[in-house]
């Protein structure tokens, strides 16, 4: 069940986005000794230079470093880790939902849609209503609303 992490992305997007990236998504694990707080980063589409380097990710940790320390919008201690999104990047928004169409996807829903949570296939059209993926076997339409989690799955 993805946690709501409205105040974080309210937080964190505008620092990242001035510093020229995309905040891709949150992951935040609370733990008393040992939580994480995730966040991944890409260039924007149509950037200069595609990619995040090591160096961009040292960069962003120190503003949000700082932002949290001012800010402490999140109890308890944690490890901030700033990542690349990878080849299995998170997709979250309806626009990076779009930007890999054809891409072949893994999808897990909140609630089981005919007996299943788990989905994958190629992602062939994203709406603000409805994606739709091309398993095996068929076609498939999953509201939008019910989409918790979706990753690219690597094709090598």
């Amino acid at each position: 069940m993805r946690r709501d992490q409205t105040h974080l992305w309210e937080l964190f997007e505008p620092v990242i986005s001035g510093m020229g990236f995309e905040l891709i998504e949150i992951e935040h694990f609370p733990n008393p000794k040992h939580g994480v707080l995730r966040l991944f980063i890409d260039k924007p589409v149509g950037a200069e230079v595609e990619g995040v380097v090591i160096e961009d990710c040292s960069a962003v940790s120190r503003q949000i470093s700082a932002l949290i320390d001012v800010e402490d919008p999140i109890n308890g201690k944690f490890n901030l880790e700033v990542s690349s999104p990878g080849l299995d990047r998170p997709l979250r928004r309806l626009q990076d939902f779009q930007r890999f169409t054809g891409s072949l996807v893994k999808l897990k829903t909140v609630m089981p849609m005919d007996g299943q949570r788990n989905f994958k296939g190629r992602l062939l059209k994203a709406s603000e209503d409805a994606l739709v993926i091309e398993t095996d076997d068929e076609e498939i339409s999953l509201p939008m609303s019910a989409i918790d989690k979706a990753r690219i799955v690597p094709e090598y």
